[in-house]
């Protein structure tokens, strides 16, 4: 047995433990507010649908991507995020022109994103795609 085994270490200070985790929880902060993500669950430039896919006057939702792709008029396409601004619930339904929220009943306009019936107050967010011939992609 060495000498050095009977001699404690010290351990680190409480104000030391606080510190470290605060400044990890910090950096963990600071690189989600800074992240390019734009929380829509795809990548820039993924392929989503074919025009046709998208009826006239109604949508199609993108459960994996978090998009809404619309097309309130022939041959307008847009596209909105997929989460209620409510309560953050994905949206589950497109008819008659309104976008549905299941949880509290919010509907939204399939042509701007805009609160029809609440709860919710705030539109959906507009999301970026580009249509390229018959391709509807991420922007």
């Amino acid at each position: 047995m060495s000498s050095e085994s009977l001699h404690p270490t010290s351990a680190p200070s409480r104000r030391t433990v606080v510190a470290a985790v605060g400044a990890a929880g910090l950096a963990l902060t600071l690189n989600a507010c800074g992240s390019d993500d734009d929380g829509s669950g795809a990548a820039s430039g993924t392929a989503l649908a074919k025009t046709s896919d998208i009826p006239e006057g109604g949508g199609k939702i993108f459960k994996d991507a978090g998009v809404v792709v619309t097309q309130p008029a022939a041959g307008q396409f847009k596209a909105f995020s997929s989460k209620c601004t409510h309560q953050g619930c994905a949206v589950t339904g497109i008819s008659d022109g309104v976008i549905t929220c299941p949880c509290h009943k919010s509907e939204f306009s399939v042509s701007d994103g805009s609160v029809q019936k609440g709860p919710a107050t705030q539109p959906l967010p507009e999301q970026k795609i580009t249509v390229s011939g018959d391709s509807i992609a991420l922007a």
